[in-house]
């Protein structure tokens, strides 16, 4: 049997997100991948580095499936010193082409790929798939005041279905915007008025049937999801560079104390000139 690389592996990548999808069970594909209720998926057969790298990364993700599917992965691009950006707002580029290729295989294989008002009005991004093969995801902007222009390419482009969330004030005018089934309207607690109710937005978007969700950004939105409690996994993409008094990518509350701060298991990878954390922010 010839060495598997990361062509091969792809499909059977999609396959298994497709298959959660739909709720059906995962199946062994003789030779090369099998799965077990006690260990989840595993490769069979040579697979080459590449291949076996790549798999270790996505397994976490790979093995959500009935009850387990309902998990929110983050991901966030920074410098050395933490910038997202300088203090202008040049991002291009801050992490090398390989961690593109890796937001593009994560909103392959998520039901939905979440941004927040800035990222949308900054980058008026497509967030769909096209530098690798699979479906595009649902896209969700949450954009509690209604800042995001109403011609930007998510609401226009028709590529995928798009969902506003929006503060429950303003959603009869994000329905006469978008039509009510593209619209999820959160009530705000009162304690920020900026900042929605995460756990309610993971709530209503999974009551769509959008379960295995993907944050991927900007800086200020996946630190609120760390900050809520409201994030599984976050794939942290370090580059190489320092920026210096940047706009600043993952911000956690304080700590007064070392034995206080935040020390999520990790496991890294390398992403080119980057490496590449992920963080299991439920584990230990």
């Amino acid at each position: 049997m010839p060495t598997g690389d990361i062509t091969a592996l792809w499909p059977l990548c999609l396959d298994i997100a497709r298959r959660r999808r739909l709720g059906l069970s995962s199946i062994d594909v003789a030779g090369w991948l099998a799965w077990s209720e006690g260990e989840g998926h595993a490769l069979r057969g040579e697979w080459n580095a590449a291949a076996q790298a790549l798999f270790a990364l996505l397994k976490p993700l790979l093995d959500r499936r009935g009850a387990d599917a309902d998990w929110t992965l983050g991901q966030l691009g920074q410098s050395l010193d933490g910038c997202i950006a300088t203090h202008r707002g040049d991002s291009c580029f801050v992490n090398g082409p390989e961690g593109l290729v890796h937001v593009h295989r994560l909103r392959a294989l998520c039901d939905a790929v979440i941004v927040g008002a800035g990222t949308a009005c900054l980058d008026n991004p497509q967030l769909t798939t096209r530098r690798v093969p699979g479906e595009n995801p649902t896209r969700v902007v949450i954009d509690p005041c209604l800042r995001v222009p109403a011609d930007a390419r998510v609401f226009t482009d028709g590529h995928a279905p798009t969902v506003l969330v929006c503060d429950a004030a303003h959603r009869e005018r994000a329905e006469a915007r978008l039509g009510s089934a593209h619209v999820v309207a959160v009530a705000r607690d009162g304690a920020d008025g900026n900042t929605l109710p995460l756990r309610d937005v993971v709530r209503a978007l999974r009551e769509r049937g959008l379960r295995t969700l993907f944050v991927e950004g900007g800086g200020v939105t996946v630190s609120q999801f760390v900050q809520q409690g409201c994030l599984d996994r976050l794939h942290l993409i370090v580059a190489p560079v320092v920026i210096g008094a940047g706009h600043p990518g993952l911000q956690v509350r304080r700590s007064d104390a070392m034995a206080d701060a935040l020390r999520p298991p990790a496991r890294t990878f390398a992403m080119g000139e980057d490496m590449l954390w992920d963080l299991d922010l439920r584990g230990g």
